[in-house]
C-alpha cells in the first residue's frame, strides 16, 4: 500500500489510486462529480471546536495534532472511522491518496492520518 496526500483542489489523476476525502466539510468550489471521490470519511475530520481552535495556525499545529489523536481514540464515531480508514488501506494493493482542502499542506489533519497509517504498517 502505498498512501500520498493531496489537496482536493489539484486535478485527479491516473495515479491517485483511492481517492478518499478526510475533511468533515465539503471543500467550497469543488462538484461531487469533480471531486472523483472513492470515499468520503467525514467522520474521520476533526470536530468543529477542535478545527476552528487550530484556526490552520502552524503554531498550533503541535497541540493540534495531540488533541486530534485523543479524538480519534476517544470519540467512537471518528474512531470507527478510523478503523475504516485502516481497512481500506489493508489491501496491500491500494494506492490511497488522502485529500484534503486546507491550503496548508503541512499542517493539516491529513498529514496526522498518514503518520498514524504509517505507523500502524
Amino acid at each position: 500500500m502505498s498512501i500520498q496526500l493531496k489537496r482536493i483542489y489539484e486535478k485527479p489523476s491516473d495515479v491517485d489510486g483511492l481517492r478518499i476525502l478526510v475533511d468533515r466539510l465539503w471543500p467550497r468550489g469543488i462538484s461531487k462529480k469533480a471531486a472523483m471521490l472513492d470515499y468520503w470519511l467525514k467522520e474521520i475530520g476533526p470536530t468543529t471546536e477542535l478545527r476552528k481552535g487550530f484556526n490552520h495556525d502552524p503554531k498550533k499545529f503541535p497541540a493540534f495534532k495531540e488533541a486530534y489523536i485523543d479524538e480519534l481514540k476517544s470519540n467512537p464515531k471518528q474512531r470507527k472511522a478510523l478503523q475504516e480508514l485502516k481497512e481500506i488501506c489493508n489491501n496491500k494493493d491500494n494506492q490511497i491518496t488522502l485529500l484534503y482542502g486546507a491550503k496548508d499542506t503541512i499542517h493539516n489533519q491529513a498529514v496526522i492520518l498518514k503518520e498514524l497509517l504509517d505507523e500502524a504498517e
